[in-house]
Protein backbone atom coordinates (compact mmCIF):
# COMPACT_ATOMS: atom_id res chain seq x y z
CA UNK A 1 0.00 0.00 0.00
CA UNK A 2 1.38 3.66 -0.91
CA UNK A 3 1.35 5.95 1.76
CA UNK A 4 2.62 9.29 2.69
CA UNK A 5 3.68 8.54 5.91
CA UNK A 6 7.33 9.11 5.48
CA UNK A 7 6.61 12.43 3.92
CA UNK A 8 4.65 13.68 6.82
CA UNK A 9 7.09 12.12 9.40
CA UNK A 10 10.20 13.87 8.03
CA UNK A 11 7.87 16.87 7.77
CA UNK A 12 7.22 16.81 11.71
CA UNK A 13 10.92 16.15 12.03
CA UNK A 14 10.03 13.19 13.90
CA UNK A 15 12.27 9.59 13.66
CA UNK A 16 10.37 6.26 13.02
CA UNK A 17 10.83 5.22 16.35
CA UNK A 18 9.53 9.11 17.72
CA UNK A 19 6.31 8.27 15.72
CA UNK A 20 6.07 4.44 16.63
CA UNK A 21 5.66 5.89 19.90
CA UNK A 22 3.02 8.26 19.67
CA UNK A 23 0.71 6.03 17.84
CA UNK A 24 1.45 2.84 20.19
CA UNK A 25 3.27 0.50 17.82
CA UNK A 26 6.90 -0.36 17.08
CA UNK A 27 9.30 0.86 15.08
CA UNK A 28 9.73 -2.10 12.72
CA UNK A 29 5.72 -1.18 11.88
CA UNK A 30 6.91 2.05 11.18
CA UNK A 31 9.75 0.91 8.92
CA UNK A 32 7.64 -1.56 7.04
CA UNK A 33 4.44 1.09 6.51
CA UNK A 34 6.98 2.86 4.63
CA UNK A 35 8.72 0.25 2.54
CA UNK A 36 4.92 -0.58 1.70
CA UNK A 37 5.44 -4.19 3.15
CA UNK A 38 2.98 -4.14 5.30
CA UNK A 39 -0.85 -2.30 5.43
CA UNK A 40 -1.40 -0.39 8.13
CA UNK A 41 -5.05 -1.65 10.30
CA UNK A 42 -7.73 0.63 9.90
CA UNK A 43 -7.06 1.72 13.62
CA UNK A 44 -3.55 2.88 13.32
CA UNK A 45 -4.32 4.65 9.68
CA UNK A 46 -6.64 6.93 12.07
CA UNK A 47 -3.97 7.30 14.47
CA UNK A 48 -1.57 8.23 11.73
CA UNK A 49 -3.93 10.65 10.32
CA UNK A 50 -4.76 12.40 14.05
CA UNK A 51 -1.33 12.40 15.12
CA UNK A 52 -0.41 14.54 11.60
CA UNK A 53 -3.55 16.17 11.45
CA UNK A 54 -4.75 15.12 8.07
CA UNK A 55 -7.69 12.33 6.78
CA UNK A 56 -6.86 8.93 6.40
CA UNK A 57 -7.85 9.10 2.90
CA UNK A 58 -4.91 11.65 2.15
CA UNK A 59 -2.45 9.73 4.27
CA UNK A 60 -2.85 6.25 3.29
CA UNK A 61 -3.41 7.87 -0.71
CA UNK A 62 -6.41 5.55 -1.31
CA UNK A 63 -7.17 6.91 -4.27
CA UNK A 64 -4.04 5.96 -5.66
CA UNK A 65 -3.88 2.78 -4.00
CA UNK A 66 -7.70 1.81 -5.26
CA UNK A 67 -6.87 2.30 -8.98
CA UNK A 68 -3.50 0.60 -8.47
CA UNK A 69 -5.95 -2.44 -7.54
CA UNK A 70 -8.43 -2.31 -9.86
CA UNK A 71 -5.67 -2.56 -12.49
CA UNK A 72 -4.48 -5.30 -11.18
CA UNK A 73 -7.83 -7.27 -11.40
CA UNK A 74 -8.34 -5.87 -15.19
CA UNK A 75 -5.31 -8.11 -15.89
Amino acid sequence: MITRIREFRLRAGWTQQQLAERVHVSARTIISIEKEQYSPSLMLAYRLSEVFGTTVEELCCLRENRKREDEAYDL
